[in-house]
């Protein structure tokens, strides 16, 4: 079984919508496809259609696959290439294109003749990521009035539909798209705001290609070659190994497969509505697993309940028509609250949701046709982890919604069966997820298959997931990073990161350690350190308790800023201030910052967020002033300071700008171990 997937937060309710296959006419960030293994591999690789860009002023490869000794030929207004089909039915070319702009019309002929239309050339943006990156424009802030105006002819993108594998896949799905209001509703909401300031600054066609999936971490999108030498991820690669020596099916996580291994009701089909479950115990749902002997030991259970609805089945009120939200309106939605630590939802047999997000209320929507007149089936199965896992939250958070409105309860009875009592000789699996997290699935299923296309660079949006492990993440990013440039094979092109927002409640005491801050700098040192990047900073974004912050704009705006300054040569601030040098003075720090364009300055009513120490390694929070193009901080609690740290926890109050309008990235001038520097998933 192939479990599809979606993570992704909308609105104030910030909930994880983890839908079964089917759940929306286009994919979402962090659904998984299909595999395309076994299908006959086109005449002409997907990532190339009608619509498309083409990158400018450097040979466009162009590929694949005819029989073998084809001769293939292309050509792109009065240019061409021609390639021979190998042994293994690929051709590949290497055209000049025409100049920037278009219309123009593709011809590849061979023994078959394919003609793509309406093509624009341009740069070529690979816009990588997770659920941030991915998360589509009608999700966001405005986003009416945005979809509204984005008129945008000389903007394509390419979403790559989520696919992890173990193997190298040849071929993607998706399809280029103009942005129009008919279409951007479905852009990358980042990308989209990158690529309008850019074009509107450099007026020639952009073309975006949009690479994400929700919840992944950096490693999944790394080659096993690039990861090996780290020797952070042996593990999780030998089981890889192990999977792929078993023709495994290619999840990309490793719950699924411990599933497919132990779960004996996943096995005997214990989700379908016809199975006699008049042995099963009666238990209350919130509960069950104390009356099921397991109260305390890791366990996987399964429930089962039975309603019935009326005939005809509730239609769509007026107002349930009306109501905005991430499903389709007048929806029929089941609510479970939250789960320790997974579930996996079926109706009448019907796979409708799972998720392994602890702390996010479950809501899955259930698509027409899968309730009936009569009676229904509803079955549940949950692998608990901890004493007090299972159901978590109240009663009434447990309700089926239906399409007109109404709600049925479902805290109560329920039958149960414990499936499996998952101690040893059932190990608990590696991890929890169903969406792909395995080291270099991803890079596999959705980044090789598009290379060596050429582009002008890439924008990332990612971390939250490496944030457990932010200190790891300043190998891992630029081990990534080279692993891509080798893969597209045209040098050191531009890599452009988006620090991580404002995230979580704000600590009222200095912090030592953070997953999200140390995640910060390490994308900070990476963007230093790494050639042709840049950061683009956010802190002064962000929602506290939406991961999945609505404001996408700044952090469009700022990657572009990037590319317009570093790439583009354009005249235009793309930092704001950064730390230069300390001075340490007798009872106070100075420090000197580089990119005060316009002079620092305080956006807000109080310059922050400072803690300063000394060689005891206590913070306290700062005085801090500006003095020309340096702030000084000192403390009455710290007579002798040495260290400083500013913005240093996940929600900080982050004041110092420049006077171009861009935040400082949070920083510290000490070297002391963080609460990450020595965790490791494996």
């Amino acid at each position: 079984m192939i479990q599809r997937f979606t993570s992704l937060k909308v609105a104030a309710a910030a909930l994880l919508l983890v839908a079964a296959s089917g759940t929306f006419a286009q994919p979402t960030p962090g659904q998984a496809t299909p595999s395309t293994a076994g299908k006959a591999l086109p005449f002409v690789s997907p990532i190339f259609g009608d619509n498309m860009v083409l990158q400018r002023d450097k040979p466009d490869a162009i590929w694949g696959w005819s029989d073998p000794g084809d001769t293939v030929r292309v050509q792109i207004g009065d240019k061409t290439a021609t390639a021979t089909a190998g042994a293994d039915r690929r051709w590949q070319v290497k055209i000049q294109p025409p100049a920037a702009g278009g219309p123009y019309t593709v011809s590849i002929t061979g023994h078959q003749t394919v003609e793509l239309h309406n093509v624009l050339v341009g740069d070529v943006w690979l816009c990588g990521g997770q659920s941030n990156m991915g998360l589509p424009l009608r999700f966001t802030k405005n986003a009416d009035d945005e979809i509204k105006a984005a008129n945008f002819p000389e903007i394509r993108f390419f979403t790559v539909e989520g696919h992890p594998a173990y193997h190298h896949m040849d071929v993607i799905e998706g399809n280029w798209r103009a942005v129009s209001p008919e279409t951007a509703g479905s852009v990358s909401a980042v990308a989209y705001y990158f690529a309008r300031k850019v074009q509107q600054e450099i007026h020639v066609p952009i073309g975006l290609v949009v690479d994400a999936v929700g919840g992944t971490p950096a490693e999944a999108w790394a080659s096993e070659a690039a990861l090996r030498p780290l020797h952070d991820f042996d593990v999780p690669l030998d089981e890889l190994d192990r999977l792929k020596a078993a023709d495994a099916p290619e999840y990309g996580n490793y719950v699924m497969h411990w599933y497919d291994q132990y779960d004996i009701g996943q096995k005997e089909k214990w989700a379908v509505p016809d199975l006699d479950d008049s042995a099963w115990k009666r238990v209350p749902v919130p509960g069950g697993f104390a009356e099921l002997g397991v109260p305390d030991t890791p366990a996987l259970v399964w429930f089962r309940r039975e309603i019935t609805l009326p005939d005809p089945l509730p239609k769509p009120a007026a107002e349930a028509n009306a109501a905005p939200g991430p499903f389709p309106r007048g929806g029929v939605t089941l609510h479970l609250g939250s789960i320790e630590r997974m579930d996996t939802a079926y109706v009448n047999g019907v796979e409708v949701g799972g998720s392994a997000w602890v702390e996010n209320p479950r809501m899955y929507f259930i698509r027409p046709g899968v309730l009936k007149p009569g009676r229904n089936v509803i079955a549940i199965r949950v692998l608990k982890t901890k004493p007090d896992g299972g159901f978590l939250s109240k009663p009434d958070d447990l309700h089926l919604n239906l399409a007109d409105g109404s709600t049925i309860p479902l805290a109560g009875e329920w039958k149960a069966k414990l499936s499996v009592d998952a101690r040893p000789p059932h190990p608990l699996p590696m991890g929890y997820e169903n969406w792909p997290v395995m080291p270099s699935v991803l890079y596999e299923g959705m980044l090789a298959p598009i290379a060596p296309m050429s582009i002008t660079g890439a924008i990332w949006y990612q971390g939250e997931q490496n944030s457990p492990r932010g200190f790891q993440y300043r190998r891992i990013l630029p081990a990534m990073i080279a692993d891509w440039r080798s893969l597209f094979c045209q040098g050191d092109f531009p890599f452009y990161i988006v620090s991580l927002p404002a995230f979580t409640k704000h600590s009222s005491v200095p912090v030592d350690g953070d997953d999200w801050t140390e995640t910060r700098e390490s994308q900070a040192i990476a963007a230093a350190s790494v050639p042709n990047a840049c950061l683009a900073v956010t802190i002064d974004t962000g929602d506290p308790d939406n991961i999945h912050a609505k404001d996408k704009q700044p952090v469009g705006d700022r990657l572009a800023r990037c590319a317009l300054a570093k790439h583009y040569g354009k005249p235009i601030v793309y930092s704001g201030p950064t730390l230069e040098s300390v001075e340490r003075l007798p009872g106070s720090i100075r420090l000197h910052f580089a990119h005060a364009d316009g002079g620092l300055v305080v956006k807000g009513d109080h310059l922050g967020e400072f803690s300063i120490a000394g060689d005891d390694r206590k913070w306290y929070w700062a005085d801090a002033r500006i003095e020309g193009d340096t702030v000084v901080v000192t403390s009455p609690s710290v007579p002798n300071p040495t260290q400083v740290r500013y913005a240093w926890q996940s929600n900080p109050v982050a004041t110092l700008f420049n006077g171009a309008g861009l935040p400082a990235a949070p920083f510290r001038t000490d070297h002391w171990p963080g609460k990450t520097e020595a965790a490791r998933p494996y």
